[in-house]
């Protein structure tokens, strides 16, 4: 890293508790422009890419953070004991829904659903997954329904914007198409062995 600017902006990154937005970097560094610290970061990202080491910088939840590669998390599992986070079939549904449709009440993700969804909703609050957003302007005055900054980390998504589309995720259950290979052409004067001529085992 030649820039004096990158290992200050990485100190930050790497002291933060959540995603440091540019906003916020930009905010704690009143004396350089926004051009340098947006230059600073690409620098910052580029050595750690061309690094390929055991972390890198990832822009994620609107902000950059460091994280170990995915690629050694067999590894990592092994040195601290995480608990897995498991949803059920049910959170899952409705915390799609809510990812997708938001912003949305309660009673739009149970009619999407069919079924009852405020244990579901309130579990999903409890860890932070859906935050409220305030209340629709509609007589009695529902609470709209969001997803939360940690649902960005949680996924390791940048914004909204990077959810898989419904094209993208009806792909993964197609069957790939192969190819038909055409018949391999023998030489001239090669004659294909039948099977009695075939070497027995």
């Amino acid at each position: 890293m030649n820039s004096e600017l990158s290992p200050i902006i990485e100190s930050l990154i790497f002291t933060a508790e959540a995603a440091l937005s540019t906003d916020r970097i930009c905010e704690l560094l009143p004396e350089h422009e926004r051009d340098e610290i947006k230059s600073a970061l690409a620098e910052l990202l580029d050595y750690y890419q061309g690094r390929a080491g055991g972390f890198e910088l990832v822009e994620v939840a609107g902000g950059w953070q460091f994280r170990t590669r995915a690629l050694f998390h067999s590894y990592i599992t092994r040195h601290i004991k995480t608990r897995i986070a498991k949803f059920s079939q049910s959170a899952l549904e409705t915390l799609a829904i809510v990812a997708y449709r938001q912003p949305i009440t309660r009673v739009e993700v149970e009619h999407l659903r069919g079924v009852d969804c405020g244990g579901v909703l309130k579990s999903l609050l409890e860890k932070h997954l859906v935050r409220i957003l305030g209340k629709k302007d509609i007589p009695g005055r529902p609470l709209i329904y969001g997803t939360s900054k940690e649902f960005l980390e949680i996924f390791g998504l940048k914004d909204l914007k990077s959810l898989p589309t419904l094209r993208e995720i009806q792909a993964l259950d197609e069957q790939p198409q192969y190819e038909r290979q055409e018949e391999l052409q023998l030489e001239p004067g090669t004659s294909v062995p039948v099977e009695n001529q075939l070497p027995l085992e």
